[in-house]
C-alpha cells in the first residue's frame, strides 16, 4: 500500500505524462485529427511538459515539506518556479499574477485583483490538483479544504476554487475506492461547491448515453475557454469512463481537443491512481522530459 506522499508522486507522474502527451497535439487541425484517428504518437523525441506540471511539482513539494497547504509557502514555490522557467506555457492571467508576486506583491492582494476584481476562474487551479486528492484520499472533507486553499494564491474566484476541489475529490475517490463511471461523478459532485463547474459535472453525469469523447466535448466543452467550467466536467467524464487504462484515457481525452495538455494532465493525474506505476506506458515515459531530480529520483523507489 502506498503512503500519501507516494500516492501524490504517482499522481504527479501520470499528470506530467498526460501533460507532455497532450502538448504534442497542438498541431494543424488536419494533422491532429489524422494523428488521433490513427493513434500515431507525435514524432518529437522529447515530450516537454508545461506549466501544468510545473505547478503540480510545487504542490507535491509543499506536501512533502509540510503535509498540508500553507498558502504563503505555496505561493512562494509557484513564484520561484515561474521565475526560473517563465516559458513553460503559462496563460496571460498566470503571467500577470506570478510576475506581480515576483515583484513583491503578496498573493492575497494580487489574486483577487485580476479579471476586474473577480479573481481567476481559470483551469490552472484544477490542472495541478490531482496530487492533492492522492495525498488526502483518506479524508475527503480535508481533501476539499486543502484543494480550496491550493487554489487561493492564483485562483481566488469561487469557481476557480470549485474546479480544484472537484478535481482533487475525483482523484481521491479513484485512489481510495473502486468507483467509476456515473457513480464516481456523483460522488465527486457531492463535494463540489455550487457554481458553473458543479453544473457542468451534473451535465456530465447525464451523458450515460454518450460514448464518444468528441461528442462529450461538444456538450461539456474541453477547455477552449481555459476556465474550470469548460475543462473540469469533460476531464472528469473521461477519467470516470477510462480509468482502467492510461493509454485509452489519454487517447479519449486528447480526441476532445480544446486545452488538450491540461485536460490530459488532469485525467492522467487521476487515472494513474487506478492503474499504478505499472500501468503507465514505459515507452511514453522514456519520451517525456525528466522531472526535476528529487521528484524523478523518487519515482525510481516506487513499488510496481
Amino acid at each position: 500500500m502506498l503512503s500519501p506522499i507516494e500516492r501524490a508522486r504517482l499522481s504527479l507522474e501520470g499528470l506530467s505524462l498526460g501533460d507532455a502527451f497532450g502538448e504534442r497535439f497542438f498541431v494543424h487541425p488536419h494533422t491532429v485529427d489524422a494523428l488521433i484517428d490513427q493513434r500515431a504518437l507525435p514524432g518529437s523525441p522529447v515530450w516537454h511538459w508545461t506549466d501544468d506540471t510545473a505547478m503540480a511539482i510545487s504542490i507535491v513539494e509543499e506536501l512533502e515539506a509540510h503535509g498540508t497547504v500553507d498558502r504563503d509557502s505555496l505561493a512562494s514555490r509557484f513564484t520561484r518556479r515561474y521565475v526560473a522557467e517563465p516559458d513553460r506555457g503559462y496563460g496571460g492571467g498566470a503571467h500577470r499574477i506570478l510576475q506581480s508576486m515576483a515583484e513583491g506583491l503578496p498573493w492575497h492582494v494580487v489574486a483577487p485583483s485580476v479579471f476586474g476584481g473577480t479573481g481567476s476562474m481559470g483551469n490552472g487551479s484544477a490542472m495541478r490538483a490531482p496530487p492533492l486528492g492522492a495525498f488526502f484520499a483518506d479524508d475527503l472533507a480535508r481533501c476539499a479544504r486543502e484543494a480550496g486553499l491550493s487554489a487561493d494564491p492564483t485562483h481566488s474566484h469561487p469557481d476557480g476554487r470549485a474546479g480544484a476541489i472537484a478535481t482533487a475529490i475525483c482523484a481521491a475517490l479513484v485512489a481510495s475506492t473502486a468507483l467509476e463511471g456515473r457513480a464516481l461523478l456523483e460522488a465527486t459532485l457531492a463535494h463540489t461547491p455550487e457554481g458553473p463547474t458543479r453544473v457542468g459535472i451534473t451535465r456530465a453525469i447525464a451523458l450515460d448515453h454518450i460514448q464518444s469523447p468528441r461528442n462529450a466535448a461538444e456538450i461539456l466543452g474541453s477547455g477552449a475557454r481555459v476556465i474550470c467550467e469548460d475543462t473540469v466536467p469533460f476531464s472528469l467524464w473521461c477519467a470516470s469512463r477510462f480509468s482502467r487504462s492510461f493509454e485509452e484515457a489519454m487517447w479519449a481525452t486528447v480526441s476532445g481537443l480544446g486545452d488538450r495538455d491540461t485536460t490530459c494532465a488532469i485525467v492522467g493525474g487521476i487515472v494513474a491512481l487506478r492503474v499504478g506505476h505499472h500501468g503507465l506506458p514505459s515507452a511514453w515515459l522514456e519520451r517525456r522530459e525528466p522531472l526535476p531530480a528529487p521528484i524523478d529520483r523518487a519515482r525510481a523507489t516506487q513499488p510496481p
